[in-house]
Formats: structure tokens, C-alpha cells, sequence
């Protein structure tokens, strides 16, 4: 089983527009909600292709019967009582692909609260082969959180982390780090233009000790894996995308899919940028099912073009 931790879920709202104009009233043509932050679209996606999830969320008492009615059974999750309501987050969708996203900082989290979360966590995952801390710290979280939920590797159990800012800067020696490019460069202090150039941040991290494991999301250039033996680019050239939201959880959730089920490394890439495929072909977050349609799309390149530039 794999569990996820999200330590500041939402109410994730698309809305579909024929354009985005500041200051003026735009009419909407599509709009939908659905329960979101980042582990629970990695343990939703993970459930709808038949991988054993489990999401927890800190979640108010009022927050929780509304947000399971968006979840719609589609994962199980456990709510760890916490007294500040879910935030929600909106994304605006052109039809061109061009998404705007406004997110709430979310509910501010006592010490108390984030003590019970990772309590949780650890009593739900004394089975589980992953564990994973995604997403966004919410106020009053201390950004060690994620290097505290580390200290729940065992031999048996490893740990990823999806994260950002201070939350990524400051996690603990876990086996996966999942950053985007944006974050890779935050965190490595320098831009990254080339696929060379990420390579040798992801190595620089691997080398730190900070994750045994890097797996970076690059957008239209598909993604990176580098560990302390090899690194392995791929991607999916496709022109049939309905939205990009959701894109890096589903790339994150067909890796771990794929370690669970035939083993992970550099062979895991290419079924991990499979499902975030499936993913820029379904509307809203919530992933369709992944075929071979998706997996003929991915390219696997080896060697990595180390000169390539990466798209703005």
C-alpha cells in the first residue's frame, strides 16, 4: 500500500473560459469542483488504475462530510480533526490549454495539529511500502514537517516528498524528491536551461545526501530521473491536451505504480510520464484510465541530448 500525506488538501474548482481579461466579467462556459491537494490527486490516480492507496488530510469537522462527497469513494482517506475550514483553490482554463491558477494559503496549523497529523500517518502506514508527503505547508506549519514525516523510512517503508520553497528545503534524507523545474531551481539557487544543466542539479542533490533519488517534472520536455548510478530523460510530444492541471501528481503516482508493481529506477520513467499523459488528456484532476495509447506517446531518450534547451 502506498499513503500519502497531504498536509493542506483543498477544494479544487476548474472553471472553463473563453479567455481570462482582468478587471472585466467573463462568463464561464464549464465548471466543476472536485478534492484535491497533492496526495490526494497521487492516491486517486493510484486507486484508478487498481494500485492500494490511502490519502491523509488534516480536515475541520464542518470541511470533512463535504469534501468526502467530492471525493466520491474515489480513494480512501482518513481525516486527522483540525479546527481551520479546507481551502479552495480555482483554475482557469482557456481554450488554448493556457491555465491561471489562484490558490488559498489554507487553514493555519497548530503545533498540536501537525504532531496528530504525522501521528496519523505513521499508525496508517505500518503496512505501506511508500509513504508521501505532498504539496504545500499551510500557516503555522513548520517547514521541517516533511523532515519529520522522513523519519518514518524503515528497511521495509521508503518516503518521497513533493514539494516546494522551505518545505523542500528543509527535507530530510528521503529515497524520491519530486520537484519541478521552478523548484529544482529554487532549491539549487541557479536557472536551468538545459536538460544538462538539470541533470547536474538533480546529481548535486543526490550527492547532498537529501534524496537518493530525484524525479523532475519538465513540462512540454517531459521528465527527468537521476539517482547515483544513471539519469534517463523522456517525454510525450502530444497535441491533444485538455488540461495540464494535475499532470505532476499523475507523473509522480505512475512512478510509485510502477516500483510497486515491476520495480522503479530509470525503467519506471517511462510508464511514470505515461500517466501524466492520461492525465493532460482527462478534463478537470481527476485522471482517466492509463492505455497503451498513452504509453506509445512517451519517447525514451537515450543518451540524454545534454545541450538541449528547455521550452520557456
Amino acid at each position: 500500500m502506498i499513503v500519502t500525506v497531504t498536509p493542506n488538501p483543498s477544494v479544487d474548482r476548474t472553471v472553463h473560459l473563453p479567455r481570462v481579461e482582468r478587471g472585466a466579467v467573463i462568463r464561464a462556459t464549464a465548471a466543476t469542483a472536485e478534492a484535491g491537494g497533492k496526495g490526494v490527486n497521487v492516491a486517486r490516480a493510484l486507486s484508478s488504475q487498481g494500485i492500494e492507496a490511502l490519502a491523509v488530510v488534516p480536515l475541520a469537522t464542518e470541511s470533512e462530510s463535504s469534501y468526502g462527497a467530492l471525493l466520491r469513494a474515489a480513494v480512501p482517506f482518513v481525516s486527522v480533526p483540525v479546527a481551520g475550514a479546507v481551502r479552495v483553490n480555482v483554475s482557469l482554463v482557456e481554450p488554448d490549454g493556457t491555465v491561471t491558477k489562484v490558490n488559498e494559503p489554507g487553514p493555519d496549523l497548530t503545533g498540536e495539529e501537525v504532531d496528530g497529523l504525522l501521528a496519523c500517518v505513521e499508525a496508517e502506514a505500518s503496512g505501506a511500502t511508500w509513504v508521501v508527503g505532498c504539496g504545500s505547508l499551510p500557516p503555522g506549519a513548520p517547514a521541517d514537517l516533511y523532515a519529520r514525516l522522513a523519519r518514518l523510512r524503515t528497511a521495509g517503508r521508503r518516503v518521497a516528498v513533493d514539494a516546494s520553497g522551505e518545505a523542500l528545503r528543509h527535507t530530510g534524507p528521503v529515497d524520491l524528491l519530486k520537484p519541478n523545474r521552478a523548484e529544482l531551481e529554487e532549491l539549487v539557487g541557479a536557472d536551468l536551461t538545459t536538460l544538462g544543466a538539470v541533470v547536474r542539479a538533480a546529481t548535486h542533490i543526490v550527492a547532498s545526501g537529501a534524496g537518493q533519488a530525484v524525479l523532475v517534472s519538465l513540462g512540454r520536455d517531459g521528465a527527468l530521473y537521476v539517482d547515483a548510478d544513471t539519469a534517463c530523460h523522456a517525454e510525450a510530444p502530444i497535441d491533444d491536451v485538455v488540461n495540464p492541471v494535475g499532470a505532476g501528481d499523475a507523473l509522480l503516482a505512475g512512478y510509485l505504480a510502477a516500483d510497486v508493481t515491476t520495480g522503479g529506477g530509470p525503467a519506471a520513467l517511462r510508464t511514470a510520464v505515461a500517466w501524466s499523459v492520461a492525465a493532460c488528456r482527462s478534463a478537470g484532476t481527476r485522471m482517466g484510465q492509463v492505455g497503451g495509447r498513452d504509453l506509445d506517446a512517451v519517447v525514451v531518450h537515450e543518451p540524454i541530448d545534454l545541450d538541449r534547451v528547455l521550452a520557456e
